[in-house]
């Protein structure tokens, strides 16, 4: 038995190992697949739903795009998120938008 969990303990090692010893190997554990849901951070507070749907619309169909607001205020928090209708289409806008200017404000773009 004991020499059983050494071989299972060997092999769990051996597939969480990650050539960039920054990552840790838990993160391989609880990464989960692409979504095609992106957070966008940095919006304007002068930006609306439909300039961000703009702004990420030439990558692919935008679903949906939501900017978070202040329930009281109804002022922007500065981020929101933005939902395409294919994976793919995600991917690229993560890659082409991140760093980009969106109604005069750099905005950086993540998983969500």
């Amino acid at each position: 038995m004991a020499a059983s969990l050494r071989e299972m303990s060997k092999s769990f090692l051996r597939h969480t190992s990650h050539p960039n010893p920054y990552i840790a190997p838990a993160h391989f554990l609880f990464s989960r697949g692409f979504s095609s849901k992106l957070l966008v951070k940095g919006i304007s507070f002068t930006s609306t739903e439909e300039s961000l749907t703009q702004a990420f619309s030439p990558f692919g169909k935008v679903l949906d795009a939501n900017i978070v607001r202040n329930k009281v205020s109804n002022k922007s928090k500065g981020f929101g998120y933005v939902t395409f209708e294919m994976e793919e289409d995600a991917e690229k806008a993560l890659v082409n938008m991140n760093g980009k200017m969106v109604d005069q404000r750099v905005v950086f773009v993540d998983k969500a």
